[in-house]
């Protein structure tokens, strides 16, 4: 009989998981590309729903034509039998064997049912989700993520709302506002916490990647054709409403992060999308043991975690954008496709994406410095602020907890409290958690990457079949 082919199984097919899965296929591996979405494609290529008919789905993104050769690309892999894409599989766990690994997906938007499937290495591209800091208001109907705006918009062809306020810090707003803009909505004003003289303290760095730059300065343009407010060093202090958002006050920063007594303003609005950057998914490679660098997957110049036969890619490994998760997603897929098949891989077919690799995270090093979260604004929570929503544990009774019952720690808090408890356990309100009780975030070790059934748990484990 034929020897079988060995199998990567990729997880997560957004830039990261599609490059890899391109450079692996063909090469003497099996890939399996498995995504909780109906489509390929990830945050950044989120395409609308086909039964929407929309003419010009182009017209919501950038870098469109690598989108398209990304999507020909598997296309052909696919119909040459190299790549098996598995949509709408929501892996809640991946189990590391002796000599291979079960990843454990539940199925369809139910997830009530789950299913197996073996490979011989494993390949994580998670990507990353948002950090939203909690403020007086943030829990009315109508604040929404900067991202989540972004995904009714690109997948559903959806506004938020008519008037939006964008609010928060990081690269991610620029965009999320002219993509708004351009569909209709009004966008009342974009508020920046970060001090641009942070960037120029950071010149040297951010030069090395000019297509970043121009890029940035494009966004910059839109929106001032479209007229919309830039507010630099300012930020929303409450949003005001009685049954959903109504409006929100901002305010500017001081030089050391302070609202400035006396520049307060109300801005009308009915949507607040706010972030205040983005967080690597490491659910999965915390579940196999893989080490961490602070909150991102450690990897080698390979791409390879410390746990034989796992790579990650992409804004697991850090945040980076999607030119920098293809250049990893690149490396990534080649060293998994050699070392599967037993041979040593060869630095130099990879060495255009390892100078990319280089440059964009030096680049990108620099602005997560200069888009840091504004200082002090834990200051602005009031102690009645909901900062774990699951729960809807207060920011009076965290500090509670810290105060008079000596809580040292996050995970004295939330035995404490409750907070993090809830069913997002901890992924969403964590950061504001920790900035209100004075704690440094922790890895949670968590065993399951998302809330599972019980029903799925007390199922018998039958071994998939090989793939």
């Amino acid at each position: 009989m034929p020897e079988r082919s060995p199998v990567l199984a990729v997880i997560g097919a957004g830039p990261a998981g599609l490059a890899a899965t391109l450079a692996a296929a063909g090469r003497g591996v099996r890939v399996v590309l498995v995504d909780s979405a109906a489509e390929p494609g990830g945050q950044f290529y989120r395409q609308p729903a086909r039964g929407l008919g929309a003419r010009r789905p182009k017209a919501l993104h950038h870098q469109w034509r690598t989108w398209r050769r990304l999507r020909t690309g598997l296309d052909a892999r696919l119909a040459a039998g190299q790549v098996t894409y598995l949509s709408e599989r929501h892996v809640w766990c991946v189990e590391r064997e002796s000599s291979d690994f079960t990843v454990h997906a539940l199925l369809g938007p139910e997830q009530r049912e789950s299913v197996a499937l073996r490979a011989d290495g494993v390949l994580l591209a998670t990507g990353g989700y948002e950090r939203v800091l909690p403020f007086p208001g943030w829990t009315l109907p109508g604040v929404v993520t900067a991202g989540g705006a972004q995904a009714l918009l690109k997948g559903g062809l959806v506004l938020p709302g008519r008037t939006v306020v964008v609010a928060g810090t990081g690269p991610l707003l620029l965009p999320v506002a002219t993509g708004l803009a351009a569909a209709g909505a009004k966008v009342a004003a974009l508020v920046e916490s970060a001090d641009p003289r942070a960037f120029a303290h950071r010149a040297r760095s951010l030069v090395g990647a000019p297509a970043k730059l121009v890029e940035g300065a494009g966004h910059a343009a839109r929106l001032g054709w479209h007229g919309v407010p830039v507010r630099v060093r300012h930020t929303v202090l409450e949003a005001h409403g009685t049954e959903r958002l109504e409006s929100v006050t901002i305010s500017a920063l001081d030089s050391e992060g302070r609202p400035v007594p006396g520049s307060e303003r109300r801005v009308l609005c009915d949507t607040l999308a706010v972030s205040h950057g983005l967080l690597p998914h490491t659910d999965l490679a915390d579940g196999l043991g893989c080490g961490l660098d602070g909150v991102t997957v450690r990897v080698d110049e390979e791409q390879r975690a410390d746990v034989p036969g796992v790579w990650a890619a992409g804004e697991a490994t850090g945040i980076g954008g999607a030119a920098l998760s293809l250049a990893e997603g690149h490396i990534a897929g080649r060293s998994a496709a050699a070392r599967l098949r037993g041979t040593t891989p060869d630095p130099g077919a990879w060495a255009s994406a390892a100078r990319t690799r280089t440059r964009l995270r030096a680049f990108f090093a620099a602005l997560d410095g200069a888009y840091a979260p504004a200082a002090h604004w834990v200051e602005r929570v009031t102690d009645g602020t909901v900062v774990c929503r699951c729960e809807e544990v207060t920011a009076g009774a965290v500090r509670a907890a810290v105060g008079s019952l000596g809580a040292g720690d996050l995970r004295t808090v939330k035995l404490l409290t409750r907070a993090g408890m809830g069913w997002c356990q901890g992924r969403m309100c964590e950061p504001g958690v920790a900035g209100v009780a004075g704690c440094a975030p922790a890895p949670a070790r968590r065993l399951l990457a998302r809330p599972v059934p019980l029903g799925v748990l007390a199922e018998p484990a039958d071994p998939p079949p090989p793939q």
